[in-house]
């Protein structure tokens, strides 16, 4: 299969880069829609690292008909840090055999673990929330109009109900996070682009900071409240003792966001949408072991994701009860 694929990536980059040979084709993971690929494409001009992103399929239950690559190199324009896209396709009839982009390589670190943990990142870590902040208030001011097409989002948590009620198996924390979230709606702001899955594990770190945001698959316009929300949701702590990404604080945050244009959100309006963001990545991984038991995507990982549903429910639990938050963080 790696020859096979190695001689449609130098199909696809002829365009782009003219004859090519593909050397050091390394597949580097596969997650629930698309997998990941390193190689070095050499031609007469010199060689260059390239990453392959490719969709399992065109119709995946994961696509959203987004053109990521099309919202990236509008992203790159607008000051966002994101790798440059060499290529890319958005349909199955391409040599690949599936959606795919291929950008250049940056190198850094996206393990959270090592981020978190490693002396190499002692000094990017210092750093990372005001990065964090720098990067969402970019993606939020980016051009709408721009962008083609791209769904918009009026309700999340409308969205998420859909998708919990589909299944026949109920769980009553997320009954009552349902609830808490309908009765204390914060006020809509102005939607703009939402990166959509803005965590630790799709950001890049070097031993200086923030190299690269990744993993836009997943955006929408909608509140800019929602990348800020899924930041801070405990799921993506890793183990870190801070509220943003095992780093920091919330509020540390905030105030990043704010000094890089971004709009005055309240700790208040977060606690909403850390609720939402917990409650979200508990409808995904009821999804994604649904999708398991009914055959439409036989996968251990995604079985394995099943049994975070109730880490999920606990940490909704403590969101209901901030004082035992501060407990558990003790």
């Amino acid at each position: 299969m790696s020859v096979d694929l190695a001689n449609a990536l130098a199909v696809s980059l002829s365009e782009a880069l003219g004859q090519v040979k593909i050397n050091d084709l390394q597949r580097l993971s596969a997650g629930a829609s698309r997998e990941t690929w390193s190689f070095t494409a050499v031609s007469s001009s010199g060689s260059q690292q390239l990453i392959l992103q490719r969709h399992l399929s065109a119709s995946s239950r994961f696509r959203t008909g987004l053109d990521e690559a099309a919202l990236l190199r509008r992203a790159r324009t607008g000051g966002v840090s994101v790798p440059e896209i060499v290529a890319s396709d958005t349909g199955d009839a391409n040599p690949v055999g599936a959606p795919f982009m291929i950008s250049r390589r940056i190198e850094g670190e996206s393990i959270p673990r090592k981020v978190l943990r490693d002396d190499t990142f002692a000094n990017a870590r210092r750093g990372l929330i005001a990065d964090f902040g720098r990067e969402l208030a970019a993606i939020h001011r980016l051009d709408t109009a721009s962008l083609g097409q791209i769904a918009a989002i009026d309700d999340p948590l409308a969205v998420q109900r859909t998708l919990y009620e589909g299944f026949s198996d109920p769980h009553p924390v997320f009954d009552l996070a349902f609830r808490w979230l309908d009765e204390r709606r914060p006020q809509a702001r102005q939607p703009c682009v939402v990166h959509g899955d803005f965590r630790m594990g799709n950001v890049l770190v070097d031993s200086t900071g923030l190299a690269a945001v990744l993993d836009w698959e997943l955006s929408y316009l909608g509140d800019p409240a929602f990348d800020l929300g899924w930041l801070v949701a405990r799921a993506w702590r890793f183990g870190g003792e801070g509220e943003v990404g095992g780093l920091g604080s919330r509020s540390e945050l905030l105030d990043a966001y704010r000094a890089n244009g971004g709009e005055g959100i309240t700790l208040d309006e977060l606690r909403w949408w850390e609720m939402l963001a917990c409650l979200r990545w508990g409808v995904v991984t009821m999804a994604m072991v649904d999708d398991h038991r009914r055959g439409y995507k036989r996968s251990l990982e995604q079985a394995v994701i099943g049994r975070r549903v109730v880490e999920t429910e606990y940490d909704v639990m403590l969101l209901l009860r901030p004082e035992l938050s501060a407990k558990v963080a003790s």
